[in-house]
C-alpha cells in the first residue's frame, strides 16, 4: 500500500499553489485582489469571507496557507479574527490589509505582515511571496 507523505517544507511547494483566503466586507476589494492574483501560478484563491466570523469558519473548512484580512468589518473585526485564526490554525499566515497604518499592532497580535490598501498592487504580491517564502 502506497502512503502519501505530507508536505514538510516550503521548498516542496514549488509546484503546488499556495491557498489564499480573501477576507473583506467590500466586494470590490475581494474582486480586485482576486483579479490581481489570478495569473500567479504559485497562488490559488481557495475562498472568500465577508467578515471575521466567517473567516474563522472558512479557515477551519478550507485550510488556507495564508489569509488576506481586512480590519474594519462587522461581526468580528480583523484584529479579533486574526487572534482567533492563530488560535485555531497557528500555522496559517496572516496579512492584514487595511486603509489604516497599523504595522506595530499587527506584530503584537501575531500577523505575519501588513499591507496598506493604498499601496501599489505589486506590494501585496511581493508581501504574499515573502510571507510564504515563494521568492
Amino acid at each position: 500500500m502506497m502512503r502519501l507523505r505530507p508536505i514538510t517544507c516550503i521548498s516542496d511547494r514549488r509546484h503546488i499553489p499556495a491557498r489564499l483566503l480573501i477576507v473583506d466586507d467590500h466586494p470590490v476589494v475581494r474582486i480586485g485582489v482576486r483579479f490581481l492574483l489570478a495569473n500567479h501560478p504559485t497562488l490559488q484563491i481557495c475562498g472568500e469571507a465577508v467578515d471575521g466570523a466567517e473567516a474563522v469558519k472558512k479557515v477551519l473548512e478550507l485550510v488556507p496557507d495564508l489569509v488576506i484580512l481586512d480590519l474594519c468589518m462587522r461581526s468580528l473585526n480583523g484584529f479579533d479574527a486574526a487572534l482567533e485564526i492563530k488560535r485555531v490554525a497557528p500555522s496559517t499566515k496572516i496579512i492584514l490589509f487595511s486603509i489604516h497604518e497599523i504595522s506595530k499592532r499587527a506584530q503584537i497580535i501575531g500577523a505575519d505582515a501588513f499591507v496598506q490598501k493604498g499601496s501599489p498592487p505589486q506590494e501585496l504580491i511581493l508581501t504574499i511571496q515573502r510571507v510564504l517564502r515563494l521568492d
